[in-house]
Formats: structure tokens, C-alpha cells, sequence
């Protein structure tokens, strides 16, 4: 076997990057929650919209990942960019001045969305991961992930600048005015720019994910056969996982840093609005905040060779907690430096999982492991969603307003994350007191 010069000198790493980048740079995320709002929706039924979102995951999420380990991880990706189209073209083409219509058409985007990144997750890890493997260069992984996320960021810089910018009429039109025209837009017009732009990425991932390689071709016997193979995949891995401690516990505090972390990133642009940020920042505060991201793939990246597991862990939960407490009292403008903790967390939350889980697994399940950490992921997201609404209806049903009852529901997240953290590392202790696989967290590496 000739290994290669570079792991990024193998197609399917570079593909992968690339992929990675398109899927996930996306014009409207600094304005996520307030698109939402301006399209007609309620801030419950965001909140709602993102859980159903969530709970597609969790039912597509293990299945995906089990018929990406038969059928090849390929026919995943590709399906999974179509989707990723087919979502920014409701977005896009919706018209506009009937709630019920509108909150459909939200409802089967969240719906092909959830879908897409069900199949997305563990498929596009997999089969990158394991082409670095038949090259001899499974080490470099950390590599691998350290350029994406840095490649990651920078998109993020330029989409979420962007993304803002043209959101804003006022920008718009002063723009349009400087380029000689007289054409105005207003808000309802300009709220669809960063969808626009955002499927031309979808186009672009189809493209990649179409040029990607795989030498496990698809079987194409009969369906039950298929679903046979599937159940035993999901079987196979959830008994794989459920021996394996250390495994167990990576998926446990990944989820419980993610899900907690991610529900924040939700709602950042409508935290801006609380700290009394103007909407038009909003996109140069994000490009601002993904900085972060040039540095935390490094910064992973030296933390996995020079500290343990354990260590680690320890690291992300008193960032997580300091984050979380920050945010909190609603500092204006301070509150943006325990946004920008949160964002850093959760990157090295990303890399350490990815790292450590797909050292410990085997290549014959790799995406179905993965899925499952996908759907403990977005099973927990899903639930803290339900949270969320729940406590921010029943605050407003007492009276208070919906600025208040977010600032409210807010100040319950460093407790509940504290809880969370004591729950599960007592019962990672439990388990892994009595198993070989004990020693591993105290390895470097």
C-alpha cells in the first residue's frame, strides 16, 4: 500500500472539507431566530419548530447512519444535499400574509432539514475518515478536523457578515442608491437574501458530494434484506456501545455540553436584542465571535496530545459553566464575551467527541456509532427545546413579557447545567470503575 504524501492530498478529505463548509456556512444563522419572527412566527413556535427539527434527527438519525455503513455513505451525502435544496427553495419561494401557510411550509422545512443532518452526521465523517485509513494515515484525523473547522470559520466570517448586511433594508437600499438605482426594498423583500445565497451552497454541496469516491458499493437486493442489515447494524452498535464505557461516556458529556450550548446558539441573535445590539451589527458580531474559530481548532488539537480525556472534560464543563453564568445578567455589550466563550466550547465540545469516538470505533460501524452519538445529540436538544417553550409560555401566562420571560428562562441554564454535570459524570464513574476501559482516560492522545 502506497500511503499518500498528505492526507489533504486524498480526494475524499478534500471533498469532505468542502462539503463540510458548504452544508454548514449559512447566510441566515446571525439572523436565525429573528428570520423566524419577521416571517410571522411566534418565539414558542420557533422554539417548537427547532424541537420538531431535533426529533427528525433523533428518528432518521441511528437508520441513516446504519444504511450508510450497508448501502455506502456516498448515496447519503448526495440525498442529503437535494435535501438541503429542496429546504432553502420553501424558504425562498413562500409567499407571504397567511400565518397558517407559513408555519406549514416552517414545519416541513425543520422536517427536511432534521432529515438532511440526520444523514449528513456520522456518513461524511465516515467516509472520510476511513479513506485517511486505507492510506495509513488514520493519525492525521485531528489534522483533518483542525483544518475543517478553521475552514469552517473563516466561511463563517464571510456568510455571517454578509448575511446581516443584506438582511438589513437600510443597507440595502443605501447600497442601491450608491450603485445609481432607484429601486427600494423593504424588510419583507431583503429577509430572503441569505436564503438565497444559502442555496447556492446547497447546489454547491450536491456537487461535492456527487464527486466523492467509494470503493463499498451498494447493495442492491431486495428491501427487506436491506432493513434486515440495517436492524442488525443499529443492534450491533448499541450492544458495542452499551460494552463500552468509555465510549459511552464520550457520547454522555458530548451531549450534555452540546445540547445545552446549542439551545444558547439558537437564540443568539434575539440575546443580541436583549443586550441592546443593533440588528445590523449582528452579522460583523458573529463573524467577530467565529474569529474564535481560527484558534480553537489548534487550541483542541494541542489539548488532545498534551492532556488527557479526563482532563478535557473538566476544562469544557468549568468553561461551560463560566459561559453560561456570564450570560445571565444580560450585560449590555459585555454579554458578547460569554457568547463568545459558548461558541468556543462548543468547538472543542465537537472536536473532542469526534476525536476520541472515532479512535475507539471499529470502521464496519463507524457511522452508525456516529449516528448514535447524532441522535443522543439531538434527542437532548429536542427535549430542552420542549423546555424552553414550556417555561417561556408559562412565564408569559403569569404575566410577564416575552424580553422578560427569555432574560428568565436564561438564568436557569448554569443550574441546570451544573445538575447535569454531577448526573453524568457519577454515572460515567459507575461504569467505567469496574472496566478495562478505564485506563483510557488517562491517556493522552
Amino acid at each position: 500500500m502506497t500511503t499518500a504524501a498528505s492526507p489533504f492530498s486524498i480526494p475524499n478529505v478534500r471533498l469532505f472539507i468542502a462539503f463540510r463548509v458548504l452544508f454548514n456556512a449559512r447566510f441566515y444563522y446571525p439572523v436565525f431566530t429573528i428570520l423566524f419572527l419577521d416571517y410571522g412566527l411566534t418565539l414558542e413556535q420557533f422554539a417548537l419548530l427547532n424541537t420538531v427539527w431535533a426529533m427528525v434527527i433523533v428518528l432518521a438519525e441511528v437508520p441513516s447512519g446504519a444504511l450508510a455503513d450497508i448501502l455506502g455513505r456516498k448515496y447519503l451525502l448526495v440525498g442529503t444535499a437535494m435535501i438541503m435544496t429542496a429546504e432553502m427553495c420553501l424558504l425562498a419561494f413562500v409567499p407571504l400574509g397567511n400565518p397558517t401557510l407559513i408555519f406549514a411550509v416552517f414545519l416541513v422545512n425543520r422536517v427536511l432539514s432534521g432529515l438532511a443532518e440526520a444523514m449528513a452526521s456520522g456518513a461524511d465523517e465516515a467516509i472520510a475518515y476511513d479513506s485517511l485509513l486505507a492510506e495509513g494515515r488514520a493519525e492525521d484525523w485531528p489534522r483533518v478536523l483542525s483544518l475543517q473547522m478553521l475552514l469552517r470559520s473563516i466561511a463563517s466570517v464571510v456568510t455571517m457578515t454578509a448575511g446581516a448586511l443584506i438582511y438589513d433594508p437600510n443597507i440595502v437600499n443605501r447600497l442601491l442608491h450608491l450603485l445609481g438605482s432607484a429601486t427600494v426594498v423593504d424588510q419583507q423583500v431583503t429577509m430572503r437574501f441569505p436564503i438565497y445565497l444559502t442555496l447556492v451552497l446547497a447546489v454547491l454541496a450536491t456537487a461535492c458530494a456527487l464527486a466523492m469516491r467509494e470503493k463499498h458499493t451498494a447493495s442492491h437486493g431486495n428491501h427487506l434484506a436491506t432493513a434486515r442489515a440495517a436492524l442488525g447494524k443499529i443492534l450491533q452498535a448499541g450492544k458495542w456501545l452499551a460494552r463500552s464505557p468509555f465510549a459511552l461516556a464520550i457520547i454522555l458529556f458530548g451531549t450534555l455540553y452540546d445540547h445545552v450550548l446549542r439551545m444558547i446558539v439558537t437564540l443568539t441573535s434575539q440575546y443580541f436584542r436583549a443586550i441592546e445590539l443593533p440588528e445590523a451589527s449582528f452579522g460583523l458580531i458573529g463573524s467577530a465571535i467565529s474569529l474564535v474559530g481560527l484558534a480553537a481548532p489548534k487550541v483542541a488539537e494541542w489539548m488532545v496530545a498534551k492532556n488527557t480525556p479526563l482532563a478535557n472534560m473538566w476544562w469544557v464543563s468549568g468553561l461551560s459553566l463560566l459561559a453560561l453564568a456570564g450570560l445571565s445578567p444580560f450585560f449590555p455589550y459585555y454579554g458578547l464575551l460569554p457568547m463568545g466563550l459558548v461558541f468556543m466550547v462548543m468547538m472543542l465540545v465537537s472536536f473532542f467527541t469526534s476525536h476520541y469516538l472515532n479512535m475507539v470505533t471499529e470502521s464496519h460501524q463507524r457511522a452508525t456509532v456516529l449516528s448514535f452519538k447524532g441522535l443522543a445529540f439531538n434527542l437532548a436538544y429536542g427535549l430542552i427545546g420542549v423546555f424552553f417553550a414550556t417555561a417561556i409560555a408559562e412565564l408569559r401566562h403569569g404575566g410577564l413579557a416575552e424580553d422578560l420571560a427569555f432574560r428568565e428562562v436564561i438564568g436557569y441554564f448554569p443550574w441546570y447545567a451544573l445538575a447535569g454535570i454531577f448526573l453524568t459524570l457519577l454515572f460515567c464513574w459507575y461504569r467505567l470503575r469496574e472496566s478495562g476501559d478505564r485506563k483510557r482516560v488517562w491517556q493522552r492522545g
